[in-house]
């Protein structure tokens, strides 16, 4: 397939039409209607200058029923000591996301991706859930949520197993709110070990569609705390 360039029509070609690497198009931009667009059509940037459109194959999933709380994973959120927030901090989530860590220097999160992601969390559908230590963020995962559907884009720690807890945080929050389809776009070390699957992008194309018309009863509100899901 050949790769066209953007230009400011509001537009992509079909996902089951690029190969399976998943570079679907180049240029155009990060407004929010273009996002939105994008993550309904089962794509999203990965890159701001230029901006390049991806849909891999496969496509990285949780099943939300299957999420694997290890024994360690457990006791560690049995034994936290954190607080948990939901979209108290959003622009601070996707900041230590990309600020540079131990074995990272950089990431695609740049200026461009934070500005434009919090312009869709005004809209209210880009959500953050934070860990928190006292007053400080010890870690937190960010995504964007359309329906019933949401993209996990980026978590980061600052204190061993935070991530972790992060993410089975939001995934109960999930469950709770009857979403069916959280999309982690490319199978990771981490997100295996936690039961992360891939699917073949025509199936998570079929299961997208269905997704993002499903109404969710997911409370966003910023007054979330924990203990919301205490582990048994």
């Amino acid at each position: 397939m050949q790769i066209n360039i953007l230009d400011d029509r509001l537009r992509f070609p079909d996902p089951l039409l690029v190969n399976a690497e998943g570079l679907v198009d180049i240029g155009g931009d990060l407004s929010a209607p273009r996002l939105l667009l994008a993550y309904r059509s089962g794509i999203f940037p990965w890159t701001a200058d230029p901006v390049t459109w991806w849909s891999p194959d496969p496509r990285a999933i949780f099943e939300l029923d299957r999420f694997h709380v290890s024994r360690s994973l457990a006791r560690a959120i049995r034994a936290q000591d954190f607080q948990i927030t939901i979209n108290k901090a959003f622009r601070e989530v996707m900041e230590g996301c990309a600020a540079p860590a131990r074995g990272r220097r950089t990431t695609w999160i740049s200026r461009e991706f934070i500005e434009a992601y919090t312009v869709l969390h005004q809209l209210g559908h880009a959500q953050s859930l934070e860990c928190w230590q006292g007053d400080v963020l010890a870690g937190g995962i960010y995504g964007v949520s359309i329906g019933g559907f949401f993209a996990g884009e980026s978590m980061f720690h600052r204190t061993s197993n935070v991530s972790k807890i992060a993410l089975y945080y939001l995934v109960e929050h999930l469950r709770k709110g009857n979403f069916s389809l959280f999309d982690i776009q490319m199978l990771t070390p981490i997100t295996a070990q936690l039961g992360g699957i891939t699917i073949s992008r025509g199936e998570y194309l079929r299961r997208l569609a269905a997704a993002v018309d499903k109404p969710s009863s997911a409370d966003w509100s910023p007054a979330i705390t924990d203990p919301i899901y205490p582990i048994s």
